[in-house]
């Protein structure tokens, strides 16, 4: 597998995201965001957490205009394969990769910590690590996570099976426990959650692990 890691002025999890990757078998090229242009045959583009471009206007909304941007949108719209982690989940819905929108948190606090989530789709590349139903447990850490859609989009989500995780307990009142959402071809996946930082046992915990290992596994089959 050979992945590509965006990098955005206030990026965070870049590196994180990649040596997840690396574990797992992948190929990683960090890709700045002034690129006009992925690496030559890239399966899978990660869009790392952080605070991009300072949050500033909206949380994903000037990296959206970045010029890796296009190529990001042609990369996924042509079948690849792109995974969002937080501040990248809010990039992807700022590019209309996927539906709705992340709004501050209910409580209006930024909230760190580790919560419980349901994998409720393992039917995608992202998910195939996991058993459908299974608790796992990941770190949040954002201000902005509170996932919503319109009640059309969200019956969509939950009856075409885009709902890939949900929270055990909500932090944030996302709508639906919404935590991770995938696209109708099942080949972007956004999701609050940091598996990155949890694949690794000095994390305090290897629930990501399954994440990044079953979709080296899934991508080396297609």
């Amino acid at each position: 597998m050979k992945a590509a890691v965006i990098v955005f002025p206030g990026s965070n999890c870049d590196r994180d995201i990649a040596v997840a990757l690396k574990q797992a078998g992948a190929q990683v090229t960090m890709v700045w965001h002034k690129d006009d242009a992925l690496p030559d045959g890239v399966d899978l583009v990660a869009v790392p957490g952080g605070f991009s471009f300072g949050d500033y206007l909206r949380c994903g909304a000037i990296a959206a205009q970045s010029p890796i941007a296009r190529a990001l949108r042609f990369h996924a719209e042509r079948g690849g394969y792109v995974l969002g982690i937080c501040n990248g989940f809010q990039v992807l819905t700022e590019l209309k990769l996927l539906p709705g929108a992340l709004l501050r948190n209910a409580g209006l606090r930024y909230i760190c910590r580790t919560v419980p989530l349901t994998v409720t789709n393992a039917g995608t590349a992202f998910t195939s690590g996991y058993a459908a139903g299974q608790t796992i447990a990941l770190p949040i850490a954002h201000h902005d996570g509170n996932y919503f859609a319109d009640d059309e989009t969200l019956a969509r989500l939950k009856g075409e099976g885009q709902v890939a995780f949900t929270y055990g307990d909500n932090p944030n009142g996302s709508r639906h426990d919404i935590a991770g959402i995938v696209s109708a071809n099942g080949r972007v996946l956004g999701m609050m959650p940091h598996p990155e930082r949890a694949a690794d046992p000095a994390h305090g915990g290897t629930d990501g692990r399954a994440l990044f290992a079953g979709l080296a596994d899934a991508l080396e089959r297609v």
